[in-house]
């Protein structure tokens, strides 16, 4: 039977550690006797793990109960790892000492040949741990700037819903460890049982992007660059007239090549790509809140080619608009 360890420490969701089971739980079921032909008997077994092999007090406060502690050695066909989750994933790692065995354990298990698997900020301790140099990987959208300054080793795949490489599997956040899961119940059982179990439990098994979900006003104040804030406001109350990056620079009293500067540092993207930015974000809000068509839309972010914005809209999002507005739209 394939054997999952979950380890989980304070700070992670409960469902990052619930999820998982309750998928394995599930391929359990449909791999019960009478199904299909050639389907192995209840394929997974988990034990859920902590450092100390006390219970953990999860981000909204609930006391998790543990089986047992985190080793680098006991046997395991994968590892589950969940991700903090917090506010300041630098400040985590910063004021966590006691995570070193954790990454230990972590490099132990990876030797030995285990499957690696976690979410989000979980791929922080990954890399932390030094076992993604030169691999890809993805984490939150939110977090992929920081990540990427932290870690410039690693081939961050921040579009992408799931990397895997060299039996690394990194996913998104919150509901991509549902395909997470169903990945382990494909690798350490059968394709068809994760198909079976997507199916029991109306997951979409096919999603592969989380570029649709990304906005980059979360990053008008996160930066903490005052000259580069100033500037998005200014930008996102000029989307339709548009704007030279000479009247930016202007406004801001700054030479160009440090306006272009501040904003790479900041936004990781010089000013006039982040205006295309901030018009798809603008779009993709409309295509929410409204029924304006691609046409209004254009008219309102400062577009005169509709065919040009939706190439640019995919580029952006790896969607369509209509398939935008069928996935987030009123309905």
């Amino acid at each position: 039977m394939p054997l999952v360890r979950i380890w989980t420490f304070d700070a992670a969701l409960a469902s990052g550690v619930a999820t998982p089971i309750d998928i394995f739980l599930a391929a359990n079921y449909l791999a019960t006797p009478g199904g299909e032909p050639g389907r192995r008997t209840r394929p997974f077994e988990w034990q859920v793990e902590s450092l100390d092999g006390k219970p953990v007090r999860t981000a909204s406060g609930q006391l998790l109960p543990v089986d047992g502690r985190i080793s680098g050695t006991a046997g395991a066909d994968a590892i589950w790892l969940t991700g903090p989750f917090v506010p300041d994933v630098a400040r985590f790692l910063a004021t966590r000492r006691d995570l070193e065995p954790l990454l230990s354990a972590l490099r132990r298990q990876h030797e030995r040949g285990t499957l690696l698997a976690t979410y989000c900020t979980g791929s922080f301790l990954l890399a932390e741990a030094g076992l993604l140099h030169g691999k890809a990987a993805t984490t939150h959208w939110s977090h992929a700037r920081a990540f990427q300054s932290r870690y410039p080793d690693v081939q961050l795949k921040h579009a992408e819903l799931i990397t895997e490489q060299a039996g690394i599997l990194c996913s998104a956040a919150v509901t991509s460890y549902q395909n997470l899961a169903l990945r382990l119940v494909e690798k350490l059982a059968n394709a068809k049982l994760a198909l079976d179990t997507a199916k029991l439990m109306l997951i979409d098994l096919h999603r592969d992007l989380q570029s649709p979900y990304a906005s980059p006003f979360h990053e008008l104040c996160d930066h903490g660059d005052d000259l580069v804030a100033r500037g998005q406001r200014w930008m996102t109350k000029r989307l339709k007239e548009g704007f030279s990056i000479t009247q930016l620079s202007q406004q801001l009293a700054v030479s160009e090549r440090t306006l272009n500067r501040r904003f790479k540092q900041a936004l990781g993207e010089p000013p006039l790509k982040h205006l295309q930015s901030l018009r798809i974000e603008m779009a993709k809000r409309l295509f929410e809140t409204t029924r304006a068509t691609v046409e209004v839309a254009c008219d309102r972010i400062g577009y005169s080619d509709p065919a040009s914005f939706r190439d640019l809209f995919k580029r952006h999002t790896g969607v369509t608009p209509s398939e935008y507005r069928r996935r987030f739209g009123r309905r």
